[in-house]
Formats: C-alpha cells, sequence, structure tokens
C-alpha cells in the first residue's frame, strides 16, 4: 500500500485494541478467561457460604448437627434465605437440655421405691414361672 492509498483523515497507528488481520483478539480472550475465573470464584464463595453453618455446628459438636445441615442445604436448593438464617441460629445457641431434670425426679422417685435401683420390680400381672434348670454341657475335649 502507498501513502495515496490511505485515507487523509486515517491515522499513522492502530490502537492495540482494534482486532488484528491475523484474527487475534487479545481483549476478547482476557474477557474470556476474566468472565469464567469470576464465575468459578463467585460459585467457590456462594458454597462457602452457604457451609457456614454447617461448620459452625460440626467445630462445637452441636446435638442439633443435622437439623443445621438440613436447613442449609434447603437454602442452597431453595434460594430461601430464612432457612439459612435459622441454621445460623440453631448452629449458633446450644438449646438448655430439659430433659435432664426430668430423668433426675425420676430416678429420685425409683430410688425411693422397693428393691434396689438396677432391680426391675416384678409386675403384678404375670404369674411367677420359675426357670427349667439347665443340665452342664460337656467341654470340649
Amino acid at each position: 500500500m502507498n501513502a495515496a492509498d490511505i485515507h487523509p483523515m486515517a491515522t499513522g497507528h492502530i490502537p492495540s485494541y482494534v482486532t488484528q488481520a491475523d484474527g487475534s483478539d487479545y481483549l476478547f480472550t482476557f474477557m474470556i478467561v476474566f468472565t469464567v475465573g469470576m464465575v468459578v470464584l463467585i460459585g467457590v464463595a456462594y458454597f462457602t457460604l452457604h457451609s457456614i453453618p454447617e461448620k459452625m455446628a460440626h467445630e462445637t459438636n452441636h446435638p442439633q448437627f443435622q437439623l443445621v445441615g438440613i436447613l442449609a442445604l434447603l437454602a442452597l436448593f431453595t434460594h430461601n434465605g430464612i432457612f439459612w438464617i435459622a441454621a445460623i441460629l440453631v448452629a449458633g445457641f446450644q438449646f438448655p437440655d430439659f430433659a435432664a431434670p426430668l430423668r433426675s425426679i425420676a430416678d429420685a422417685i425409683r430410688s425411693l421405691g422397693p428393691g434396689r435401683d438396677d432391680e426391675v420390680a416384678p409386675d403384678p400381672a404375670e404369674p411367677d414361672i420359675e426357670p427349667e434348670p439347665t443340665e452342664p454341657t460337656a467341654q470340649g475335649h
């Protein structure tokens, strides 16, 4: 090409973002790599965020660990934030054991009854049946 064929308003250089004649487009290649990288990073961040309640419950050996896991999965699949908030609240607080005082009351009442603690009182509705004596078996020779 000679200088007469070039338009008089054309610049003497071509900017780097203009696609070259061989078809290589560096800006497009960069944007593809950047977009794929961002999708992967956002996905990892999303799954990490949804696993926070389970990690909290696992670290403290929470008695309601399965409930926390179910709530976190529901939040993940339904995109309903209330399940995730409930999972965080359940994982963050230890609920009091209401059964412990009732067990101690039952143990105290049982100790006041007749017989020992480990002995079961016979049922008056059942007749007393003596087990048949078993014959001793011969040991191996």
